[in-house]
């Protein structure tokens, strides 16, 4: 809750303000959503409009989405292509991912791991802290995967991912399994996990008598790679990142200490 100055005058700036330059609609409109009970400060219904937050503190959202209000922050959305490491620098000298940041002016990071021979959806960022939430093991954000194995999966190979198997280093599910299709000794399988286990779906469907020979992620949390091309990028939408952002706020107890991230 901001305060007076020494001087007497209000501390912050007005909340229609702040989310009129944050894009969520003109200060007028805002003004609206403030007497019909659509937004929370710090999980508090606000009703007066005098209200007036610090941005640098203070959570906003609006119909229970998340709203960013520092707006030097920038989120994007990459289609991995295979043979590109998860890295901003490899000390191999393997391809990184530099060249699908070099066009941005914001220092952009990875959320998370992909393998360099698995493609799919990769976030970017220069917001660490969602970063870090994000990729955090315990954190348990579903991931959807489409894998092209050997063999022809059954119903019953499906029923077993989704039951559990053991693997060296414990058991391990799926959230969800189907096989979308099989055909000339191969099959592609769909698997929804929130694990951050290092190489799971490789390791899972090896354990089951499938190994994978293509791998892309489809779907990161409340994101969806949809039509972008392999090695594009574009710029989340708000709706996508109002979404992010609701879910990395959802567990903000998420422990502090760095974790293994995940490379299926």
């Amino acid at each position: 809750m901001t305060g007076f100055s020494p001087d007497g005058a209000p501390e912050g700036v007005r909340l229609q303000k702040v989310l009129a330059a944050a894009g969520v609609a003109s200060r007028r409109v805002v003004e609206q959503y403030i007497v019909d009970g659509r937004i929370r400060v710090n999980g508090e219904t606000v009703t007066e409009l005098g209200r007036r937050i610090d941005p640098d503190v203070d959570l906003v959202d609006v119909d229970g989405t998340a709203v960013q209000l520092d707006v030097s922050k920038r989120y994007v959305m990459l289609n991995k292509p295979t043979g590109v490491v998860s890295s901003m620098r490899d000390e191999s000298g393997r391809p990184d991912l530099r060249r699908f940041t070099k066009e941005y002016k914001e220092r952009l990071y990875n959320v998370g791991r992909l393998d360099a021979e698995t493609s799919g959806l990769l976030v970017l960022t220069n917001d660490g802290e969602l970063a870090h939430v994000l990729a955090h093991p315990s954190f348990g954000v579903t991931k959807v995967y489409i894998a092209k194995v050997d063999g022809t999966v059954t119903a019953q190979t499906i029923a077993k991912l989704t039951k559990g198997i053991e693997l060296e280093d414990g058991p391990i599910a799926a959230d969800k399994a189907r096989l979308l299709d099989s055909s000339r000794g191969s099959s592609l399988v769909e698997l929804t996990l929130h694990s951050g286990r290092n190489r799971i779906v490789r390791r899972m469907m090896a354990a089951v008598g499938h190994p994978v020979t293509e791998l892309v992620r489809r779907q990161f949390g409340p994101l969806h790679l949809g039509t972008l091309p392999a090695g594009r990028t574009r710029e989340l939408s708000k709706i996508e990142l109002g979404a992010l952002l609701t879910l990395a706020r959802r567990d903000s107890g998420v422990a502090e200490a760095p974790g293994e991230q995940e490379t299926p």
